[in-house]
């Protein structure tokens, strides 16, 4: 009966049947017991086809690949369809309606390089071992995370989205230490905080079984976070990680300069993403059939500015308004930083956001020499 009231999709070169919903772009809402398919994460899978393709390019085996929570399915059934190599792909989903969908769909694209499973993820997780594990729930990875990591092969990815974007942006601070043990912060910057402190979270379980982390791609996008990280095995890889794994003090720095008591974190300090990789992903684009190509050359070309950044970005709105003073335009900010030897970038997180490596003294005398 469930199957009858689903309708049939494209993206990328795959249909698949799926429920449609009304979506805001402040995220999904509640769950329910249906299938949940989410058309505003359109790009998210689309990002995903590349840097699997670009992952399973550099594999030099036989790639075992999860989507550990299908839903629908889609987004396994594109991996499935869309990336060329040697590989195949298992669809997990421990709901009997959401597995129930998924076999039809399988049926639909008469995939031969697909293995569904109708199991809890952790326990699948436990009993296997993969190449790429992507997470994917309504609401928090965390409870999935550990499993995850002993489950991975060395040099494998784990993506994970979180849609519980509040504890993790200090709007439910006590919902963020007991899921992250971390402490978080509601400001401007309160997205990369919270995207760091999911990275943070991540190194701290993978360190625990002597393994370190690297980011790939990191980013903050409408409603969700999403990160794709690599594991190395080896307890040298998990001290090194740990080197960018601590907290912040919110006077250290104008960025956090609030009445806030507590310090922030811990969190991850260290890159967001591989400027290398993003690049052979970001080629992968226009080989690929993909509806959000022009939106997701655009936002890696961001992510590859940004990969060598420092941590935390000031907006330009915020600093003047501080400084009671009207707001330069950022390309003023960007060619008197940059004429004085400091580096700049712009950062995805805020289009009129900049990071730099130029101390905050000379900052403000960039911002007061522009005064309009």
């Amino acid at each position: 009966m469930i199957v009858q009231k689903a309708e049939i999709v494209k993206e990328g070169t795959t249909e698949c049947l799926v429920f449609k919903k009304k979506i805001s772009k402040k995220g999904p809402g509640s769950k329910d017991n249906e299938p949940f398919y989410n058309p505003s994460m359109e790009s998210n899978r689309d990002l995903s086809i590349v840097v699997n393709q670009w992952f399973v390019n550099n594999c030099k085996k036989h790639a075992c690949l999860l989507d550990g929570l299908g839903a629908s399915g889609i987004r396994g059934i594109r991996l499935a369809n869309e990336i060329d190599g040697d590989f195949a792909v298992t669809i997990n989903d421990w709901n009997e309606q959401a597995f129930s969908l998924i076999k039809k769909n399988l049926e639909l694209n008469k995939l031969e390089n697909v293995i569904d499973s109708n199991k809890n993820l952790n326990v699948l997780l436990l009993e296997n071992k993969y190449h790429y594990i992507d997470i994917d729930p309504f609401g928090s990875p965390a409870r999935f995370v550990d499993s995850a990591i002993r489950s991975i092969y060395n040099n494998g990815i784990i993506a994970c989205t979180a849609t519980d974007t509040a504890p993790l942006c200090g709007i439910y601070p006590n919902v963020c230490w007991r899921r992250y043990g971390a402490r978080s912060f509601h400001s401007y910057v309160m997205h990369e905080i919270g995207l760091r402190i999911l990275l943070g979270f991540i190194c701290r379980e993978a360190a625990k079984y002597d393994k370190g982390i690297e980011p790939i791609v990191s980013y903050s996008a409408d409603y969700y976070f999403r990160v794709y990280v690599k594991i190395r095995n080896g307890k040298d890889y998990a001290n090194e990680s740990m080197e960018n794994f601590s907290v912040i003090s919110p006077k250290e720095s104008f960025i956090f300069s609030d009445n806030n008591e507590h310090d922030i974190g811990p969190l991850w300090l260290g890159k967001l993403h591989n400027k290398t990789a993003i690049k052979e992903i970001r080629t992968l684009l226009f080989k690929k059939e993909l509806n959000t190509k022009n939106s997701l050359w655009k936002l890696l070309s961001l992510f590859e500015e940004e990969a060598n950044a420092p941590s935390f970005f000031y907006i330009t709105d915020d600093f003047a308004s501080s400084l009671k003073m009207a707001t330069p335009k950022l390309k003023k900010i960007f060619e008197k930083l940059t004429s004085r030897g400091y580096e700049v970038f712009r950062t995805h997180f805020s289009p009129t956001g900049f990071k730099t490596n130029a101390y905050l003294d000379e900052i403000k005398k960039v911002f007061k020499e522009n005064m309009i």
